[in-house]
């Protein structure tokens, strides 16, 4: 017989995983060290008027699956009305069947909003709208009230070094607020020479914010260290780099400097000097982080914006991202190999858009564990359009089977959305399902306190240890 969409027992299929996820996995509380909310909408406690606008404002997921479904743009991004933007999205969401979208929506709807045993169609539409609407003018869904019935303790937001942090500083001084909110140092705009005109415009406001003078490279590297000492009192303990691959080539000062000096100058240079201006910058950055006991986190092989048209129409961030496929291994093991040699390799997470760099990840990071904390260099979870069943499948399976999963620091979130924490549920059941199977197989010992233990430990308790985040 069929089972009911989405039951109790969504995606696990043996009594084991039933366990492992209601009486162990459930009710654990979420570590968020990764994400893209706006922290000013956590320090106003933002009330949204609509679900339009907390749900499709900003999901490019969705954008993207209502563009491939003949959704006119208007109805996306544009001047349409928000009510009429979200009956958009709901003739769409049918045609999302075996998307992870359409796991997402329904999940999204059942917590926080309560709404089961219905499908988001046109026909379900208008109700749906409206009872979300009305539950989102009440306190407990405005944005703290969410967080707090999705059982959140840590978040930990993506900040420029440029960025005064003034929301941070609201949240933290609010003692009424017990969920911790960090940021992250996020400095990409620091090492696009490639885009002299938006490199240049950076380094002049990183020279006002940071109060000094920048003439060269070594000064904008005291800049940026200026700034990575501010957010580290602000409490971030970890910093995200979004690159194609780990930057790691042959340089010397003199080089930078004279790559540099051609950008200040709002020169264009070469390809080679753009990688080896980023490798000097990614090094530094790695230093920093490691004499603070910091958290890096290496997000590889993306291509980005790669419609023009739409880039110029709408900005980054759109929809318009793809699976990059640059060669990982001899970059990755240099980066990690030259931190390393010096003593100066922080805790490191890597992650990784293209699944064909799982086995290479999961192997060349244990060549660089050293024995001084579990787990330290980190095959970082299933991310963007990996982060759905099968890829998430794969990216446990070859950490499994290549290193620990049982180190392993589990799910983020990486979203725009206060709505997306069901995907630490989704992540939770895939995990608990994995373990079960083998369990019913006869390849694990039926062991449920020790395999409870274990997934409590992915779900939460490795990423409080590892971040050095104390949570009350």
């Amino acid at each position: 017989m069929p089972k009911d969409f989405m039951n109790e027992d969504f995606m696990l299929q043996n009594e084991t995983a039933k366990i492992l996820y209601h009486e162990y996995a459930e009710q654990m509380p979420i570590f968020d060290y990764h994400c893209h909310l706006p922290p000013q909408d956590i320090a106003t406690n933002r009330r949204f008027e609509n679900l339009t606008q907390i749900w499709l404002g900003g999901d490019h997921y969705k954008w993207r699956a209502m563009r491939t479904n003949g959704i006119e743009e208007r109805l996306i991004t544009g001047d349409a009305g928000d009510e009429e933007k979200f009956m958009a999205w709901a003739q769409t969401v049918p045609y999302t069947a075996r998307n992870p979208l359409f796991h997402w929506t329904h999940l999204e709807l059942k917590r926080p909003f309560g709404i089961t045993g219905k499908v988001l169609n046109p026909e379900t539409a208008k109700e749906i709208y409206d009872h979300c609407n009305q539950l989102l003018q009440t306190e407990k869904f405005r944005v703290r009230g969410i967080m707090e019935q999705m059982n959140v303790k840590v978040v930990c937001t993506t900040d420029d070094p440029v960025d005064d942090l003034a929301s941070h500083q609201a949240i933290q001084g609010d003692t009424n607020f017990k969920i911790k909110v960090f940021p992250a140092f996020r400095p990409d705009k620091a090492m696009a020479v490639e885009s002299p005109e938006n490199f240049n415009a950076y380094v002049d406001r990183l020279a006002q914010v940071a109060g000094m003078e920048i003439n060269s490279a070594q000064a904008m590297v005291e800049a940026l260290r200026k700034r990575h000492d501010f957010f580290h009192r602000m409490g971030s303990r970890l910093s995200d780099h979004a690159v194609e691959l780990p930057y790691a080539e042959d340089y010397t000062q003199a080089e930078i400097e004279t790559i540099f000096a051609k950008v200040r100058q709002g020169k264009s240079v070469s390809r080679e000097e753009v990688l080896k201006f980023k490798s000097m910058m990614m090094y530094e950055f790695a230093l920093m982080n490691a004499e603070k006991g910091w958290v890096l986190q290496l997000h590889c092989n993306s291509i980005r914006n790669l419609n023009s048209r739409m880039m110029k129409l709408l900005g980054p961030d759109s929809g318009f991202d793809a699976v990059g496929d640059y060669e990982m291994a001899i970059p990755l093991a240099k980066f990690l190999d030259r931190l390393d040699r010096e003593n100066k390799l922080p805790k490191t997470i890597i992650y990784t858009l293209n699944p064909k760099d799982n086995e290479v990840i999961a192997t060349v990071m244990g060549c660089f564990q050293d024995g001084s904390f579990p787990g330290k260099i980190q095959f970082g979870s299933a991310w963007w359009f990996n982060d759905q069943k099968d890829g998430m499948t794969r990216q446990m399976e070859a950490l499994s089977q290549l290193g620990l999963l049982s180190r392993f620091v589990g799910m983020l979130t990486d979203s725009r959305s206060f709505l997306s924490y069901s995907r630490h549920e989704y992540f939770r059941r895939l995990l608990c399902n994995i373990i079960g199977v083998d369990v019913e197989n006869g390849e694990l010992p039926n062991d449920i306190k020790w395999l409870g233990k274990m997934v409590q430990d992915i779900s939460y308790y490795n990423a409080v240890n590892y971040f050095g985040i104390t949570v009350d």
